[in-house]
Protein backbone atom coordinates (compact mmCIF):
# COMPACT_ATOMS: atom_id res chain seq x y z
CA UNK A 1 0.00 0.00 0.00
CA UNK A 2 1.19 3.46 -0.88
CA UNK A 3 1.78 6.01 2.27
CA UNK A 4 -1.74 7.94 3.41
CA UNK A 5 -0.02 11.37 1.93
CA UNK A 6 -0.42 9.99 -1.55
CA UNK A 7 -3.82 8.03 -0.98
CA UNK A 8 -5.08 11.81 0.09
CA UNK A 9 -3.67 12.52 -2.81
CA UNK A 10 -5.01 10.63 -5.12
CA UNK A 11 -9.29 10.90 -3.75
CA UNK A 12 -8.59 15.03 -3.71
CA UNK A 13 -7.81 15.42 -7.13
CA UNK A 14 -10.48 12.33 -7.96
CA UNK A 15 -12.69 14.71 -6.62
CA UNK A 16 -12.18 17.65 -8.57
CA UNK A 17 -13.50 15.53 -11.47
CA UNK A 18 -17.74 16.62 -12.09
CA UNK A 19 -18.85 13.48 -14.25
CA UNK A 20 -17.82 10.42 -14.83
CA UNK A 21 -16.60 8.90 -18.20
CA UNK A 22 -18.08 6.20 -19.98
CA UNK A 23 -16.11 2.82 -18.96
CA UNK A 24 -14.63 1.06 -22.12
CA UNK A 25 -15.89 -2.55 -22.19
CA UNK A 26 -14.18 -5.96 -21.02
CA UNK A 27 -13.58 -7.59 -23.61
CA UNK A 28 -14.64 -11.13 -22.86
CA UNK A 29 -12.27 -12.68 -26.10
CA UNK A 30 -9.37 -11.30 -24.50
CA UNK A 31 -6.94 -14.35 -24.34
CA UNK A 32 -5.34 -12.85 -22.07
CA UNK A 33 -8.01 -12.09 -19.66
CA UNK A 34 -9.32 -15.08 -20.44
CA UNK A 35 -6.16 -16.40 -18.86
CA UNK A 36 -5.88 -14.17 -15.68
CA UNK A 37 -9.50 -15.37 -15.17
CA UNK A 38 -8.72 -19.17 -15.23
CA UNK A 39 -5.14 -18.40 -13.17
CA UNK A 40 -6.70 -15.97 -10.07
CA UNK A 41 -10.01 -19.06 -10.10
CA UNK A 42 -7.36 -21.65 -9.79
CA UNK A 43 -5.36 -20.29 -6.94
CA UNK A 44 -8.27 -18.82 -4.98
CA UNK A 45 -9.61 -22.71 -5.31
CA UNK A 46 -6.34 -24.75 -4.36
CA UNK A 47 -4.59 -21.79 -2.24
CA UNK A 48 -4.82 -22.16 1.54
CA UNK A 49 -5.00 -19.62 3.97
CA UNK A 50 -5.70 -18.68 7.56
CA UNK A 51 -8.45 -16.34 8.50
CA UNK A 52 -8.69 -13.56 10.46
CA UNK A 53 -11.06 -10.09 10.70
CA UNK A 54 -10.03 -7.13 8.29
CA UNK A 55 -12.43 -4.85 8.63
CA UNK A 56 -10.21 -2.77 10.04
CA UNK A 57 -8.86 -1.39 7.10
CA UNK A 58 -11.87 -0.41 5.79
CA UNK A 59 -10.89 3.86 6.20
CA UNK A 60 -13.54 4.77 3.58
CA UNK A 61 -16.07 3.23 5.45
CA UNK A 62 -18.09 1.63 2.46
CA UNK A 63 -20.71 -1.07 2.88
CA UNK A 64 -19.08 -4.74 2.77
CA UNK A 65 -19.87 -5.04 -1.32
CA UNK A 66 -20.11 -1.79 -2.14
CA UNK A 67 -18.19 -1.34 -5.55
CA UNK A 68 -16.75 2.48 -5.79
CA UNK A 69 -17.04 4.25 -8.88
CA UNK A 70 -14.22 5.23 -10.20
CA UNK A 71 -14.42 7.56 -13.43
CA UNK A 72 -11.19 7.88 -15.77
CA UNK A 73 -9.65 10.95 -14.56
CA UNK A 74 -9.43 9.62 -11.01
CA UNK A 75 -7.85 6.51 -12.81
CA UNK A 76 -5.46 8.66 -14.56
CA UNK A 77 -4.16 11.06 -11.75
CA UNK A 78 -3.25 7.99 -9.47
CA UNK A 79 -1.66 5.93 -12.39
CA UNK A 80 0.19 9.17 -12.93
CA UNK A 81 1.14 9.37 -9.39
CA UNK A 82 2.81 5.60 -9.43
CA UNK A 83 4.57 6.35 -12.74
CA UNK A 84 5.94 9.22 -11.33
CA UNK A 85 7.72 7.04 -8.49
CA UNK A 86 9.01 4.01 -10.78
CA UNK A 87 11.26 3.51 -13.81
CA UNK A 88 8.86 1.76 -15.38
CA UNK A 89 6.41 3.51 -17.47
CA UNK A 90 3.33 3.15 -15.39
CA UNK A 91 1.40 6.21 -17.07
CA UNK A 92 -2.16 6.23 -17.84
CA UNK A 93 -3.53 5.17 -21.17
CA UNK A 94 -7.11 4.22 -22.37
CA UNK A 95 -6.36 0.85 -23.10
CA UNK A 96 -5.49 0.01 -18.86
CA UNK A 97 -9.40 0.75 -18.22
CA UNK A 98 -10.67 -2.50 -19.09
CA UNK A 99 -7.62 -4.31 -17.35
CA UNK A 100 -8.41 -2.48 -14.05
CA UNK A 101 -11.92 -2.85 -14.34
CA UNK A 102 -11.40 -6.48 -14.77
CA UNK A 103 -9.53 -6.78 -10.87
CA UNK A 104 -11.70 -4.28 -9.23
CA UNK A 105 -14.55 -5.27 -10.30
CA UNK A 106 -15.12 -8.64 -11.98
CA UNK A 107 -12.72 -10.83 -9.49
CA UNK A 108 -12.88 -8.68 -6.32
CA UNK A 109 -12.83 -11.58 -4.52
CA UNK A 110 -9.49 -13.59 -6.05
CA UNK A 111 -7.88 -9.94 -5.40
CA UNK A 112 -8.48 -9.73 -1.84
CA UNK A 113 -6.87 -13.58 -1.86
CA UNK A 114 -3.93 -11.98 -3.69
CA UNK A 115 -4.05 -9.11 -1.10
CA UNK A 116 -3.75 -12.06 1.41
CA UNK A 117 -1.11 -14.12 -0.20
CA UNK A 118 0.94 -10.48 -1.11
CA UNK A 119 1.74 -10.62 2.68
CA UNK A 120 3.62 -14.30 2.72
CA UNK A 121 5.33 -13.60 -0.77
CA UNK A 122 5.92 -10.08 -1.33
CA UNK A 123 8.88 -9.88 1.14
CA UNK A 124 10.98 -12.42 -0.40
CA UNK A 125 10.46 -10.73 -3.67
CA UNK A 126 11.39 -7.34 -2.64
CA UNK A 127 14.31 -8.94 -0.57
CA UNK A 128 15.80 -10.69 -4.23
CA UNK A 129 14.75 -7.42 -6.24
CA UNK A 130 16.61 -4.99 -4.17
CA UNK A 131 19.76 -8.13 -4.02
CA UNK A 132 20.06 -7.40 -8.18
CA UNK A 133 19.21 -3.74 -7.88
CA UNK A 134 15.80 -4.49 -10.11
CA UNK A 135 12.42 -2.31 -9.58
CA UNK A 136 10.10 -3.51 -6.95
CA UNK A 137 7.35 -2.97 -8.74
CA UNK A 138 7.98 -5.75 -10.83
CA UNK A 139 7.13 -8.11 -7.37
CA UNK A 140 3.49 -7.90 -9.20
CA UNK A 141 4.32 -9.40 -11.94
CA UNK A 142 4.18 -12.68 -10.22
CA UNK A 143 0.06 -11.96 -9.59
CA UNK A 144 0.10 -12.09 -13.46
CA UNK A 145 2.29 -15.10 -14.24
CA UNK A 146 0.37 -17.20 -11.80
CA UNK A 147 -1.87 -15.65 -9.24
CA UNK A 148 0.52 -16.07 -7.01
CA UNK A 149 -0.04 -20.07 -6.60
CA UNK A 150 3.43 -21.83 -6.53
CA UNK A 151 1.70 -25.05 -7.90
CA UNK A 152 0.52 -23.15 -10.89
CA UNK A 153 1.46 -24.89 -14.40
CA UNK A 154 0.36 -23.19 -18.00
CA UNK A 155 -1.30 -25.43 -20.59
CA UNK A 156 2.17 -25.41 -22.15
CA UNK A 157 4.39 -26.79 -19.17
CA UNK A 158 5.09 -23.81 -17.42
CA UNK A 159 5.67 -24.01 -13.82
CA UNK A 160 5.90 -22.09 -10.30
CA UNK A 161 5.14 -18.68 -9.45
CA UNK A 162 7.56 -17.11 -12.32
CA UNK A 163 5.85 -19.60 -14.71
CA UNK A 164 9.21 -21.19 -16.18
CA UNK A 165 9.34 -23.57 -19.19
CA UNK A 166 11.63 -26.27 -18.12
CA UNK A 167 14.42 -25.31 -20.25
CA UNK A 168 14.80 -21.85 -19.60
CA UNK A 169 14.53 -23.08 -15.94
CA UNK A 170 17.18 -25.18 -16.38
CA UNK A 171 19.31 -22.21 -18.19
CA UNK A 172 18.88 -20.23 -14.78
CA UNK A 173 19.62 -23.35 -12.52
CA UNK A 174 16.80 -24.43 -11.62
CA UNK A 175 16.39 -28.50 -11.42
CA UNK A 176 13.21 -30.96 -11.82
CA UNK A 177 13.98 -34.82 -10.52
CA UNK A 178 11.56 -37.09 -9.17
CA UNK A 179 11.40 -35.71 -5.71
CA UNK A 180 11.71 -31.43 -6.37
CA UNK A 181 11.03 -29.25 -8.82
CA UNK A 182 12.75 -25.54 -8.17
CA UNK A 183 10.42 -24.07 -10.34
CA UNK A 184 8.15 -24.59 -7.55
CA UNK A 185 10.34 -23.07 -4.61
CA UNK A 186 9.27 -19.55 -4.02
CA UNK A 187 13.15 -18.44 -3.32
CA UNK A 188 14.79 -20.60 -5.70
CA UNK A 189 12.44 -19.23 -8.77
CA UNK A 190 12.51 -15.42 -7.48
CA UNK A 191 16.19 -15.64 -7.55
CA UNK A 192 15.76 -17.14 -11.35
CA UNK A 193 13.31 -15.02 -12.29
CA UNK A 194 15.74 -11.58 -11.28
CA UNK A 195 18.44 -12.61 -13.36
CA UNK A 196 16.43 -13.70 -16.36
CA UNK A 197 14.41 -10.17 -15.87
CA UNK A 198 18.07 -8.55 -15.87
CA UNK A 199 19.45 -9.54 -18.61
CA UNK A 200 15.92 -9.09 -20.70
CA UNK A 201 16.51 -5.59 -19.61
CA UNK A 202 20.26 -5.31 -20.83
CA UNK A 203 18.73 -6.19 -23.88
CA UNK A 204 16.19 -3.74 -24.45
CA UNK A 205 16.61 -0.75 -22.25
CA UNK A 206 12.89 -0.77 -21.47
CA UNK A 207 11.20 -2.48 -18.59
CA UNK A 208 8.21 -2.83 -20.54
CA UNK A 209 10.12 -4.41 -23.53
CA UNK A 210 11.52 -6.75 -20.99
CA UNK A 211 8.44 -7.67 -19.59
CA UNK A 212 7.05 -8.90 -22.89
CA UNK A 213 10.19 -10.79 -24.10
CA UNK A 214 9.63 -12.32 -20.60
CA UNK A 215 6.11 -13.33 -21.88
CA UNK A 216 6.66 -13.84 -25.57
CA UNK A 217 10.77 -14.68 -25.80
CA UNK A 218 13.66 -11.58 -27.07
CA UNK A 219 12.71 -13.35 -30.95
CA UNK A 220 9.07 -12.36 -30.97
CA UNK A 221 9.60 -8.80 -29.54
CA UNK A 222 12.68 -8.48 -31.95
CA UNK A 223 10.33 -9.62 -34.79
CA UNK A 224 7.56 -6.44 -33.54
CA UNK A 225 10.36 -4.11 -33.86
CA UNK A 226 11.24 -4.87 -36.93
CA UNK A 227 7.87 -5.04 -38.31
CA UNK A 228 7.04 -1.89 -36.81
CA UNK A 229 9.58 -0.20 -38.64
CA UNK A 230 11.90 0.39 -35.52
CA UNK A 231 9.88 1.62 -33.24
CA UNK A 232 11.48 0.58 -29.76
CA UNK A 233 8.85 1.28 -27.30
CA UNK A 234 5.76 -1.75 -26.16
CA UNK A 235 3.16 0.87 -26.91
CA UNK A 236 4.62 1.45 -30.24
CA UNK A 237 5.15 -2.14 -31.42
CA UNK A 238 2.13 -3.58 -29.45
CA UNK A 239 0.17 -4.53 -32.55
CA UNK A 240 2.75 -6.15 -34.33
CA UNK A 241 2.98 -8.70 -30.55
CA UNK A 242 1.53 -12.12 -30.19
CA UNK A 243 -1.74 -11.40 -29.40
CA UNK A 244 -1.36 -12.53 -25.66
CA UNK A 245 1.42 -10.41 -25.10
CA UNK A 246 -0.66 -7.61 -25.93
CA UNK A 247 -2.88 -7.97 -22.95
CA UNK A 248 0.14 -9.54 -20.63
CA UNK A 249 1.93 -6.08 -19.95
CA UNK A 250 -1.45 -3.66 -19.59
CA UNK A 251 -2.40 -6.36 -16.97
CA UNK A 252 1.16 -6.09 -14.97
CA UNK A 253 0.21 -2.36 -15.11
CA UNK A 254 -3.40 -2.75 -13.76
CA UNK A 255 -2.19 -5.33 -10.82
CA UNK A 256 0.21 -2.25 -9.79
CA UNK A 257 -2.41 0.14 -9.67
CA UNK A 258 -5.23 -2.27 -8.09
CA UNK A 259 -3.13 -3.81 -5.26
CA UNK A 260 -1.36 -0.04 -4.58
CA UNK A 261 -4.98 1.46 -5.23
CA UNK A 262 -7.08 -1.44 -3.37
CA UNK A 263 -8.64 0.15 -0.49
CA UNK A 264 -10.00 2.81 -2.27
CA UNK A 265 -11.84 0.54 -4.24
CA UNK A 266 -13.14 -1.35 -1.33
CA UNK A 267 -10.82 -4.33 -1.64
CA UNK A 268 -8.79 -5.63 1.60
CA UNK A 269 -6.71 -9.07 2.53
CA UNK A 270 -9.87 -11.83 2.75
CA UNK A 271 -8.91 -13.87 5.72
CA UNK A 272 -5.46 -11.97 5.89
CA UNK A 273 -2.95 -15.27 5.23
CA UNK A 274 -0.15 -15.82 7.29
CA UNK A 275 2.94 -13.77 6.96
CA UNK A 276 6.67 -14.75 5.82
CA UNK A 277 7.87 -13.88 9.36
CA UNK A 278 5.55 -16.15 10.92
CA UNK A 279 7.18 -19.39 9.28
CA UNK A 280 10.85 -20.40 9.71
CA UNK A 281 13.29 -22.83 8.59
CA UNK A 282 14.92 -26.00 9.43
CA UNK A 283 17.64 -28.34 7.59
CA UNK A 284 16.11 -32.07 6.67
CA UNK A 285 19.49 -34.57 6.13
CA UNK A 286 17.51 -37.49 5.61
CA UNK A 287 14.55 -39.22 3.88
CA UNK A 288 11.20 -37.41 5.64
CA UNK A 289 7.51 -37.64 4.52
CA UNK A 290 4.81 -34.72 5.31
CA UNK A 291 2.60 -37.36 7.04
CA UNK A 292 5.71 -38.15 9.69
CA UNK A 293 6.13 -34.43 10.61
CA UNK A 294 2.55 -34.00 11.05
CA UNK A 295 2.09 -36.74 13.07
CA UNK A 296 4.67 -34.57 15.70
CA UNK A 297 3.91 -31.29 15.13
CA UNK A 298 0.61 -28.88 15.24
CA UNK A 299 0.49 -28.91 10.66
CA UNK A 300 -1.40 -30.72 8.85
CA UNK A 301 -0.17 -32.47 5.53
CA UNK A 302 -1.57 -29.47 3.66
CA UNK A 303 0.09 -26.95 5.61
CA UNK A 304 3.70 -28.39 4.77
CA UNK A 305 2.51 -28.31 0.69
CA UNK A 306 1.52 -24.98 1.05
CA UNK A 307 4.35 -23.82 2.59
CA UNK A 308 7.13 -25.98 1.05
CA UNK A 309 5.85 -26.72 -2.86
CA UNK A 310 9.02 -27.71 -4.05
CA UNK A 311 8.70 -31.12 -3.31
CA UNK A 312 6.41 -32.98 -5.34
CA UNK A 313 5.88 -36.10 -3.98
CA UNK A 314 5.45 -35.31 -0.25
CA UNK A 315 8.64 -36.41 0.51
CA UNK A 316 12.02 -34.78 1.42
CA UNK A 317 14.70 -36.80 -0.16
CA UNK A 318 17.26 -37.41 2.18
CA UNK A 319 20.32 -38.37 -0.38
CA UNK A 320 20.19 -34.84 -1.55
CA UNK A 321 22.10 -33.39 1.30
CA UNK A 322 21.15 -31.22 3.87
CA UNK A 323 17.27 -29.80 2.70
CA UNK A 324 15.11 -26.53 3.49
CA UNK A 325 12.04 -26.95 4.88
CA UNK A 326 9.69 -24.48 6.06
CA UNK A 327 7.40 -24.66 9.08
CA UNK A 328 5.09 -22.24 11.11
CA UNK A 329 7.46 -20.51 13.28
CA UNK A 330 5.85 -21.84 16.51
CA UNK A 331 6.53 -25.07 15.39
CA UNK A 332 9.96 -25.87 14.74
CA UNK A 333 10.47 -26.61 18.14
CA UNK A 334 8.19 -29.59 17.88
CA UNK A 335 10.51 -30.29 14.66
CA UNK A 336 13.85 -30.34 16.78
CA UNK A 337 12.22 -32.31 19.53
CA UNK A 338 10.42 -35.21 17.66
CA UNK A 339 12.95 -35.39 14.63
CA UNK A 340 14.08 -38.86 15.85
CA UNK A 341 10.46 -39.91 16.38
CA UNK A 342 9.24 -38.55 13.08
CA UNK A 343 11.75 -40.74 11.35
CA UNK A 344 10.54 -44.01 13.24
CA UNK A 345 6.90 -43.49 12.61
CA UNK A 346 6.07 -45.97 9.86
CA UNK A 347 9.97 -45.69 8.38
CA UNK A 348 8.82 -48.97 5.86
CA UNK A 349 6.24 -46.53 3.89
CA UNK A 350 9.38 -44.27 2.99
CA UNK A 351 11.64 -47.30 1.81
CA UNK A 352 8.86 -48.89 -0.14
CA UNK A 353 8.40 -45.28 -2.04
CA UNK A 354 11.94 -44.61 -2.46
CA UNK A 355 12.62 -47.88 -3.90
CA UNK A 356 9.70 -47.13 -6.48
CA UNK A 357 11.16 -44.06 -7.28
CA UNK A 358 14.85 -45.19 -7.76
CA UNK A 359 13.95 -48.13 -10.01
CA UNK A 360 11.88 -45.94 -11.92
CA UNK A 361 14.84 -43.06 -12.44
CA UNK A 362 16.80 -46.20 -13.33
CA UNK A 363 14.82 -46.65 -16.24
CA UNK A 364 14.22 -43.38 -18.55
CA UNK A 365 13.39 -43.53 -22.56
CA UNK A 366 11.94 -41.33 -24.76
CA UNK A 367 8.98 -42.10 -26.71
CA UNK A 368 8.53 -39.51 -30.66
CA UNK A 369 4.97 -38.90 -30.74
CA UNK A 370 3.19 -40.07 -34.22
CA UNK A 371 0.21 -38.92 -35.81
CA UNK A 372 -3.07 -39.94 -34.20
CA UNK A 373 -1.16 -40.81 -31.01
CA UNK A 374 -2.72 -39.83 -28.01
CA UNK A 375 -1.59 -40.26 -24.34
CA UNK A 376 -3.88 -43.03 -23.28
CA UNK A 377 -2.33 -45.60 -26.07
CA UNK A 378 0.83 -44.64 -25.13
CA UNK A 379 0.98 -44.89 -21.94
CA UNK A 380 -0.94 -48.41 -22.68
CA UNK A 381 1.65 -49.74 -24.98
CA UNK A 382 4.46 -48.45 -22.11
CA UNK A 383 2.72 -49.88 -19.09
CA UNK A 384 2.50 -46.82 -17.38
CA UNK A 385 0.00 -44.23 -16.04
CA UNK A 386 -1.23 -41.62 -17.72
CA UNK A 387 -1.00 -39.31 -14.92
CA UNK A 388 3.00 -39.94 -14.56
CA UNK A 389 3.20 -39.45 -17.87
CA UNK A 390 1.71 -36.05 -17.75
CA UNK A 391 4.14 -35.42 -14.99
CA UNK A 392 7.58 -36.37 -16.23
CA UNK A 393 6.58 -34.47 -19.66
CA UNK A 394 5.46 -31.10 -17.70
CA UNK A 395 1.57 -31.78 -19.55
CA UNK A 396 -1.37 -29.89 -18.43
CA UNK A 397 -4.16 -32.11 -20.15
CA UNK A 398 -4.01 -34.73 -23.12
CA UNK A 399 -2.72 -32.05 -25.64
CA UNK A 400 0.48 -33.81 -27.54
CA UNK A 401 1.72 -33.14 -31.37
CA UNK A 402 3.38 -35.55 -34.00
CA UNK A 403 7.00 -35.39 -33.61
CA UNK A 404 6.94 -34.44 -30.00
CA UNK A 405 9.55 -36.03 -27.47
CA UNK A 406 8.00 -37.85 -24.15
CA UNK A 407 10.48 -38.81 -21.78
CA UNK A 408 8.89 -42.04 -19.82
CA UNK A 409 10.38 -43.82 -16.98
CA UNK A 410 10.07 -47.46 -15.88
CA UNK A 411 8.33 -48.59 -19.18
CA UNK A 412 7.48 -52.22 -18.87
CA UNK A 413 6.88 -53.16 -21.87
CA UNK A 414 8.33 -52.38 -25.55
CA UNK A 415 5.96 -49.98 -27.89
CA UNK A 416 3.71 -52.27 -29.96
CA UNK A 417 2.53 -51.00 -32.90
CA UNK A 418 -0.49 -50.88 -33.09
CA UNK A 419 -2.58 -52.94 -36.39
CA UNK A 420 -3.51 -51.05 -39.30
CA UNK A 421 -7.30 -52.24 -40.36
CA UNK A 422 -7.18 -51.63 -44.27
CA UNK A 423 -9.01 -48.44 -45.16
CA UNK A 424 -12.56 -48.99 -46.37
CA UNK A 425 -14.14 -46.02 -48.20
CA UNK A 426 -17.58 -44.83 -47.27
CA UNK A 427 -19.67 -46.50 -49.89
CA UNK A 428 -18.18 -49.83 -48.36
CA UNK A 429 -19.62 -49.25 -45.03
CA UNK A 430 -22.65 -51.24 -44.52
CA UNK A 431 -24.70 -47.79 -42.80
CA UNK A 432 -25.48 -49.87 -39.75
CA UNK A 433 -24.03 -46.67 -37.00
CA UNK A 434 -24.36 -45.85 -33.27
CA UNK A 435 -23.45 -42.22 -31.96
CA UNK A 436 -21.51 -41.50 -29.10
CA UNK A 437 -22.18 -38.02 -27.29
CA UNK A 438 -18.74 -36.85 -26.65
CA UNK A 439 -18.28 -35.87 -22.12
CA UNK A 440 -15.95 -33.68 -20.48
CA UNK A 441 -12.15 -35.18 -20.26
CA UNK A 442 -13.26 -37.87 -22.95
CA UNK A 443 -9.90 -38.20 -25.87
CA UNK A 444 -10.74 -40.94 -29.42
CA UNK A 445 -8.97 -43.42 -26.72
CA UNK A 446 -11.44 -43.40 -24.35
CA UNK A 447 -14.29 -43.45 -26.43
CA UNK A 448 -12.74 -46.61 -28.91
CA UNK A 449 -12.11 -48.51 -25.26
CA UNK A 450 -15.91 -48.30 -25.04
CA UNK A 451 -16.81 -50.05 -28.43
CA UNK A 452 -15.18 -53.59 -28.98
CA UNK A 453 -13.16 -53.78 -31.86
CA UNK A 454 -12.95 -49.77 -32.10
CA UNK A 455 -9.70 -48.08 -32.87
CA UNK A 456 -9.15 -44.48 -32.90
CA UNK A 457 -8.09 -44.30 -36.46
CA UNK A 458 -11.38 -45.60 -36.77
CA UNK A 459 -13.31 -42.98 -35.31
CA UNK A 460 -11.42 -40.58 -37.25
CA UNK A 461 -11.76 -42.25 -40.77
CA UNK A 462 -15.63 -42.34 -39.88
CA UNK A 463 -15.85 -38.58 -38.80
CA UNK A 464 -13.39 -36.41 -41.05
CA UNK A 465 -11.85 -33.67 -39.56
CA UNK A 466 -12.45 -35.32 -36.03
CA UNK A 467 -9.50 -35.28 -33.68
CA UNK A 468 -8.48 -35.95 -29.64
CA UNK A 469 -7.71 -32.18 -29.82
CA UNK A 470 -10.88 -30.75 -31.11
CA UNK A 471 -13.45 -32.60 -29.01
CA UNK A 472 -16.42 -30.51 -27.75
CA UNK A 473 -19.50 -31.49 -25.12
CA UNK A 474 -22.48 -32.69 -26.37
CA UNK A 475 -20.69 -33.58 -29.81
CA UNK A 476 -22.06 -36.94 -31.95
CA UNK A 477 -18.98 -39.09 -32.61
CA UNK A 478 -20.17 -41.77 -35.23
CA UNK A 479 -19.30 -45.46 -34.36
CA UNK A 480 -19.99 -48.46 -36.84
CA UNK A 481 -21.56 -51.46 -35.12
CA UNK A 482 -19.41 -54.21 -34.04
CA UNK A 483 -20.18 -57.05 -36.82
CA UNK A 484 -22.57 -60.08 -35.50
Amino acid sequence: MRIPLLLLFSVLLGSSCLQAQERPPIDSTDLYLNEIDRLLMESAADLHCVSRDSCFLNVYEYDWDEVPNVDSLTLAHRLNAIDMESPIDLAYRPELESYIHFYTEKRRNQMSRMLDLSQFYFPMFEEHLAKYNLPLELKYLAVVESALNPHARSRVGATGLWQFMYATGKAYGLEVNSYYDERTDPLMATDAACRYLKKLYSLYDDWLLALAAYNAGPGNVNKAIRRSGGKTTYWGIRPFLPRETRGYVPAFIAVNYTMTFATEHNLYPDGMSISLFESDTVLVKDKLRFDQIAAYTNMTEEDLVWLNPLYTKKVIPGNQGAMVLRLFRDECKNYIAFEDSMLNYKPELTEQYVEENESVRGNKSYYTVRSGDVLGVIAQRHGVRVSDLRAWNNLRGNMIRPGQKLTLYGAKNKPKETPKKPKTSESQISGDYIYHTVRKGDTLWDIAQLYPGVSSSDIERLNPGVNSRNLKLGQKIRIQKAQP
